[in-house]
């Protein structure tokens, strides 16, 4: 193998690595959005989460009321 060939021949390959390196930078880039938009998600899951339990809260103390005063009812008559 000739200098000249052999210098071909890297060059090739580091062209190969540089290319590859690139392919690996928008992946990463891809898989950072992914990751963002994944957190925002969960957050607003959580939030939601919290909004439905504070009205499943208020619902069952309702229904204990709504009980109450159902029993009172009955006893009146």
């Amino acid at each position: 193998m000739t200098n000249e060939e052999f210098q071909k021949l890297v060059l090739e390959k580091l062209q190969s690595l540089e290319l590859g390196q690139e392919e690996i930078k928008e992946k990463l880039k891809f898989a950072g959005e992914q990751t963002a938009e994944l957190t925002e998600f969960r957050q607003e899951v959580k939030e939601e989460l919290t909004s439905i339990k504070s009205t499943i809260s208020r619902i069952e103390i309702a229904t204990a009321d709504n009980w109450s005063d159902i029993a009172k009812l009955k006893s009146v008559r």
